[in-house]
């Protein structure tokens, strides 16, 4: 039984009901939060969870139940309402504006900056600060803080509210090992203050770590509530999946020759996002190499440069030991290169296309087309192949892709990219925001590339998914591409100071 079962509660969720048309997102879902709790909200994508938040700060209104805030029911449709029972809320993507202080983003949107209470709210920051062991000060500008220390500031932007109810979206998506370490003596710490906690994350370790009970959705549904000491990852990942469910492990191999050699390949800086700095990177046939590193340290620069969607400043590529002439997104495509974008929404789909649209944007002009002629059966094939061999569930290829799921969604561009047999595949946070069932296919696929001889670079802030996927694992920080490390050798927490950047000398060499 939880520590805190004789506590009071704080937040009730009391049969909550949601449809849109034909689609129920939430079945009749009840949840309860205690005072000093943590409570982890998990389920694939699609379960329900967003609704429920939409549902719980008055975004949308539920068809049915209600939602108490320490005894007082709470209107529906009404974020004011939320937020003034004390009902804060991290995202997974911060909200704040880098030109102005900490102390400013706090009190913006609450009170006027040229408030004469700019005094007492420094003096709250402070203590905020220091109860909860929020380190950061009042009047640096947010734009040249780190990601962990942002988080600080949203969650000092909460606390300053007065929310005693928080709920935080993926809080570790962006951050080291060390700043999620940091993360959760700062949670432990509010919460012996008596702040609730809602969490939630597909990281099931950190879930095990930091919760104190779990509740699963599964199509709107809870399907299962435990105390976390008495579950582990395996049994909460089959609730979530109904089954169970295994990663996959790319098993050691030896990797074949070069297929793309970046030459002390450097780019400009772009405002505050650091360019490459003679960065040196090998990828070699049968070979997954990892990049790990904080978001914004210049891995976006790299991944262009791979996809053709830049050229280098200075250094050179080359395919197969041959120099490149001329680089572009089409010469990739031409000459084997394949593309999982990092954002699947904006970069890697067109949101009012069907699936067969979608799934011949990038070959449309070489493989689907002649003499400007689209022939649309062959590109309707295409995707009901890509449909069928990548499980990608839908009512069919004409289905707008904006109505998919994140993970049907990232399956039809997986599919679209391994399709024609790549030799180089570039995959740039392939797996973010998916569930644990979405995630084990896409790796998988990742795997069985590279098994068949295919050279993968992939992109990922999660150290978990970069130790268990890479055959060799670099780290960039600030644009500087650290030496490659072969499987086994690095601890995440070594690995995270590299992405610090407390490793990099002057002498360190790609």
């Amino acid at each position: 039984m939880s520590q805190n079962a004789g506590a009071e509660v704080v937040l009730r969720l009391d049969r909550i009901t949601k449809s849109f048309g034909a689609l129920r997102a939430n079945d009749a879902v009840s949840l309860t939060l205690r005072r000093g709790e943590v409570v982890a909200l998990l389920g694939e994508n699609g379960a329900g969870k967003t609704t429920l938040m939409n549902i719980l700060f008055g975004h949308y209104v539920a068809d049915e139940g209600v939602v108490e805030v320490f005894g007082a029911p709470l209107p529906p449709g009404n974020p004011r309402a939320a937020l003034a029972a004390g009902v804060g809320m991290v995202h997974q993507h911060f909200t704040l504006a880098g030109n102005l202080t900490v102390l400013d983003n706090i009190r913006l949107g609450t009170e006027s900056l040229w408030s004469r209470w700019h005094a007492g709210a420094r003096e709250k920051v402070q203590r905020l600060s220091r109860d909860f062991g929020l380190a950061v000060h009042p009047d640096a500008k947010v734009g040249r803080l780190s990601v962990g220390e942002r988080q600080r500031v949203e969650i000092l932007k909460a606390l300053y509210r007065d929310a005693r109810v928080l709920i935080l979206d993926e809080p570790t998506a962006v951050l080291t090992p060390q700043e999620s370490e940091a993360l959760f003596a700062t949670l432990r710490k509010a919460t012996a203050l008596g702040l609730s906690i809602i969490f939630i994350s597909h990281k099931l370790h950190e879930v095990m770590a930091i919760a104190d009970r779990c509740v699963v959705l599964r199509h709107g549904r809870v399907v299962g509530e435990v105390d976390t000491h008495a579950t582990d990852k395996a049994a909460l990942a089959a609730l979530m999946v109904g089954g169970e469910l295994s990663l996959p492990r790319a098993e050691a191999r030896a990797p074949g020759p070069v297929l793309m050699q970046l030459d002390a390949v450097s780019t400009p800086d772009r405002g505050a996002a650091p360019g490459l700095k003679a960065v040196r990177l090998s990828l070699r046939a049968g070979q997954i190499t990892g990049l790990a590193g904080v978001s914004g340290n210049g891995q976006a620069a790299l991944a262009e440069i791979v996809a053709g969607l830049a050229l280098p400043g200075s250094g050179a590529i080359s395919l197969r030991g041959s120099p490149v002439a001329r680089w572009s997104p089409g010469e990739a495509l031409a000459r084997g290169v394949a593309r999982i974008p990092e954002d699947r929404h904006h970069q890697g789909s067109i949101a009012d296309f069907d699936l067969t649209e979608n799934a011949v944007l990038e070959g449309y002009k070489t493989r689907f087309s002649r003499r400007g002629w689209m022939n649309w059966r062959a590109a309707r094939g295409f995707a009901e192949g890509i449909i069928r061999d990548y499980d990608v569930r839908c009512p069919g290829p004409e289905t707008r892709i904006r109505l998919l799921s994140g993970g049907n969604m990232q399956k039809l561009i997986l599919g679209r990219a391994m399709a024609p047999g790549p030799e180089i595949i570039l995959a740039n946070q392939p797996v973010r925001g998916l569930d644990v069932g979405a995630i084990a296919y896409v790796q998988g696929q990742l795997i069985a590339a590279r098994d068949r001889g295919a050279a993968v670079l992939l992109i990922s802030e999660d150290l978990d998914e970069i130790m268990g996927l890479s055959d060799v694992i670099h780290v960039m920080s600030q644009g500087r591409l650290s030496p490659g490390f072969a499987r086994g050798t690095m601890t995440a927490a070594e690995l995270g100071l590299w992405m610090a950047g407390q490793k990099f000398g002057d002498s360190d060499a790609a």
